[in-house]
């Protein structure tokens, strides 16, 4: 089993148990490393979020520790492709006390976002993007389409571990990261800049884009 660790950030029992959840479940060990998740909730509550919208929640991990810099009475939605993985998150967000505030949809994202803008929600204050990276552009363009001026986009894994930096790849999740890189860089409503984190997971990082009014 993966173990929590300690230190920066210290070890955490119902982190821990969501862990050991997912791997008990079969759920593939994807999930952002402690010191992300960590980032994630720093950068949420910079941000002040009171709504936030996740793309990809696999076991639910990250979803507890964007979910715990909520306010009681926030709100986070999260998409998730898989009724395993689903179900899992669900179960993990319950422990974290966490289920009136966090709703797992599931489904292609690609399918339950327009239902989602459908509903004319309130502008989300922060999104985390982290599912298949082929489909992340147009995930970014959602993003972009969710949010107001001032909200954060978050989009993980676009480093690779350098491979993003190779122009001639054909591995598709690359072309895919490469892509929504771009994006980032030549989008009129966005500000953005990339970091590389090194933790338990490798070598990779976050891309982080402020809408613009």
């Amino acid at each position: 089993m993966r173990e929590y660790g300690s230190g920066l950030p210290p070890a955490d029992d119902t982190l821990t148990a969501a862990l050991r959840d997912s791997d008990a479940a079969g759920l593939p060990p994807i999930a952002v490393a402690p010191n992300q998740g960590k980032l994630l909730q720093l950068l949420a509550q910079i941000q002040g979020a009171r709504r936030i919208l996740e793309i990809g929640t696999l076991g639910g991990y990250s979803t507890i520790w964007l979910g715990r810099a909520l306010p009681a009475d926030g709100r986070l939605i999260t998409f998730e492709y898989d009724p395993k993985h689903a179900e899992v998150a669900r179960g993990n967000l319950a422990r974290a006390g966490l289920d009136k505030i966090a709703e797992v949809r599931v489904g292609p994202a690609l399918e339950t976002l327009p239902k989602l803008a459908e509903e004319n929600p309130e502008p989300f204050d922060l999104v985390f993007i982290d599912a298949d990276k082929v489909n992340n552009p147009h995930y970014v363009e959602w993003a972009i389409k969710l949010t107001r001026p001032g909200s954060l986009i978050v989009l993980d894994n676009v480093v690779r571990s350098g491979q993003v930096t190779d122009a001639d790849s054909t591995d598709r999740s690359v072309r895919g990261t490469r892509a929504a890189l771009e994006l980032f860089a030549s989008h009129p409503k966005l500000s953005a800049t990339a970091i590389q984190t090194v933790g338990s997971k490798g070598y990779d990082g976050f891309a982080l884009a402020r809408v613009l009014g």
